[in-house]
């Protein structure tokens, strides 16, 4: 049987919304120019961030399984806009920036492969509607 989910989403005024998610809130607005104060992430931008979460908890999780041991991981996920309307991510380039000594670069594409192909429900959703690159960029500590 599916597993279902589910996320509560409050007007609170102008466009200003309240996200409930596992018992953590989170405010979402627009900009001025919308009507909005600016008091949180636009929505279309959360799903940069639930890429950049998701994979990288998955590559985490994967090289501590590979023993390799990273000092830092940022995940920087950018994407392409369509001009016109409903706007959408028609592209996600996927940036990861490591931070560590002597990293094996094969081990690090692997474990980005597995989260990408494999673990990542994000990236699995994404991956069906729009083109998905991504990099590695190491920098040693």
């Amino acid at each position: 049987m599916a597993h279902k989910e589910s996320v509560s989403t409050k007007w609170l005024e102008n466009m200003a919304f309240e996200s409930e998610i596992n018992g953590h809130k989170l405010i979402i607005d627009a900009g001025p120019a919308s009507g909005g104060e600016d008091r949180g992430p636009r929505p279309k931008l959360l799903m940069l961030s639930a890429l950049g979460g998701c994979t990288a908890m998955d590559i985490v999780a994967i090289l501590k399984k590979m023993r390799i041991d990273i000092d830092g991981l940022n995940v920087i996920v950018e994407g392409d806009l369509t001009e016109e309307y409903p706007k959408h991510f028609f592209k996600m380039h996927v940036i990861y920036e490591f931070k560590g000594r002597d990293l094996p670069l094969d081990k690090l594409q692997k474990a980005i492969d597995l989260s990408s192909e494999k673990y990542c429900g994000v990236s699995a959703v994404y991956r069906k509607t729009m083109e998905m690159t991504s990099e590695i960029r190491i920098q040693d500590s």
